[in-house]
């Protein structure tokens, strides 16, 4: 069995923080989910692109509260939104409820650590001498940010125990880091979340001079029948550009969310529910 999906851009990983990605002015840069206040006063999360305040109101884990939006755009990116200098989130992460250590053995104070937010291109990457010829010079902006894309091709293995993923980008940030994340049906769960792991071991990719990049992973018993009581399923997957051009093991990133992880494609919605695999 085989099934191919087409990956969408977005700025985000769960709805807190609204985005992984700020601007120099300490706003939330968000193509994503968007939490909005119906007319009948209700929370709706659609998907959009919006710039929204860092003192939006922060619910508790699992619930949702309208964003605070200061500006919304479409597809057709206006320049003063398009020339957007992207930069990482201060640390702690603003207005976010994520109660998760990323690298719990690595980095069991990571949550207490206090940075400020820096453009992706002057991150401090550790140990980095001048001599080392860092590729990322220049600013990244939003608009070469929204030139991602994504191909991604699931296949189960002959005897359905294994799940094969193969991945084509093109139009990512060249020469630079990423890693891919399996989000599981548990990780965000309300009462017991569960943490978000590499999809595959080793889980990252280095993009050429062009922005192109490939990835491959094969999984045991990704897709357990749900029906089953410990089932912990894969529903999506995200790429993340690493702006820290760090990888971490077991570990998807030493920060979380916006803090040296961030989310450039996915899969608008939780998916593969057209695969079981058994153990």
């Amino acid at each position: 069995m085989k099934q191919s999906y087409r990956l969408e851009l977005t700025t985000q990983g769960p709805l807190y923080p609204p985005s992984e990605v700020m601007d120099e002015d300490g706003n939330f840069v968000v193509i994503g989910a968007i939490n909005r206040l119906s007319s009948d006063g209700h929370t709706i999360t659609r998907w959009g692109r919006a710039i929204v305040s860092c003192d939006s109101p922060l619910p508790p884990f699992g619930d949702r509260a309208p964003y605070r939006i200061l500006e919304e755009f479409d597809s057709d990116t206006p320049a003063h939104i398009a020339d957007k200098v992207l930069c990482t989130l201060p640390l702690p992460l603003p207005c976010s409820n994520y109660p998760m250590l990323f690298a719990p053995d690595q980095f069991p104070d990571a949550n207490s650590e206090q940075r400020p937010s820096y453009p992706f291109h002057k991150v401090p990457v550790p140990d980095i001498r001048a001599q080392d010829g860092r590729s990322l010079k220049t600013p990244v902006r939003l608009r070469d940010w929204m030139t991602a894309r994504g191909q991604l091709e699931v296949s189960l293995s002959p005897t359905g125990k294994d799940a094969h993923f193969n991945f084509d980008f093109q139009g990512l940030i060249p020469k630079t880091l990423y890693t891919v994340m399996a989000l599981r049906k548990k990780d965000l769960d309300p009462d017991q979340p569960t943490r978000p792991g590499p999809l595959g071991m080793p889980n990252v990719f280095v993009t050429d001079r062009d922005g192109t990049g490939r990835f491959h992973a094969c999984l045991p018993d990704p897709f357990p029948d749900p029906a089953s009581q410990d089932a912990n399923r894969i529903v999506n997957v995200v790429v993340l550009w690493m702006s820290y051009q760090m990888s971490y093991g077991g570990a998807i990133g030493r920060f979380g969310f916006g803090g040296d992880i961030h989310a450039q494609l996915k899969l608008k919605e939780p998916s593969f529910s057209e695969f079981i695999t058994r153990a």
